[in-house]
């Protein structure tokens, strides 16, 4: 199983990120977990696509087709998600090899410094999952609110939270063998 992680928040000391990096470490030792990096692409433009299809628009579309499930980790922009996220979407489901995120299994893990744990963003984020076909995790819902909480002074996560995700993650290997079979 190879499970790509995506952080919407392209700011250097995200919190989304140091909670994907907390998730990266929990995952079983036979599960291959990386980051897909999508901060360098170009919003999608059809002019870009096709035959003249650029470098990035494949590189993205070759590692949705390369993983097996993915977990989306978002902050909150005005109650709603990241918009690279959204790009990365658009992106997959116009290829030329037709919509290669459908039947994907997915999780969104949402991340922010306010009260409500980016669940207007996270709702948001699984709103678009619907055209596209893509299979959210339902259960266990992840909004980690006040997240800068959740962290020592030296970086490191508190126990109580690091067991929610850790939760999460094996439910989300579950997910993900469900949807595969």
């Amino acid at each position: 199983m190879k499970i790509g992680l995506i952080v919407g928040s392209l700011r250097k000391e995200s919190w989304n990120r140091k909670v994907a990096e907390v998730a990266k470490t929990l995952f079983p030792d036979n599960i291959q977990v990386d980051f897909v990096e999508i901060g360098h692409i170009p919003f999608y433009n059809e002019d870009l696509d096709g035959e003249n299809e650029i470098a990035e628009y494949k590189e993205i579309r070759s590692a949705i087709k390369d993983h097996d499930g993915f977990i989306f980790f978002t902050p909150e922009y005005n109650r709603s998600f990241a918009p690279a996220i959204k790009n990365i979407i658009d992106i997959g489901s116009k290829s030329s090899d037709g919509n290669i995120w459908s039947k994907k299994p997915v999780a969104v893990f949402s991340a922010t410094i306010g009260g409500y744990g980016g669940m207007a963003g996270n709702l948001a984020l699984r709103q678009n999952f619907v055209n596209v076909n893509i299979m959210p995790m339902q259960r266990p819902e992840v909004y980690l609110s006040n997240i800068q909480d959740s962290f020592d002074d030296k970086g490191n996560i508190f126990a109580d939270t690091k067991d929610f995700i850790d939760k999460a993650v094996k439910a989300f290997v579950k997910h993900v063998e469900l949807i595969s079979k």
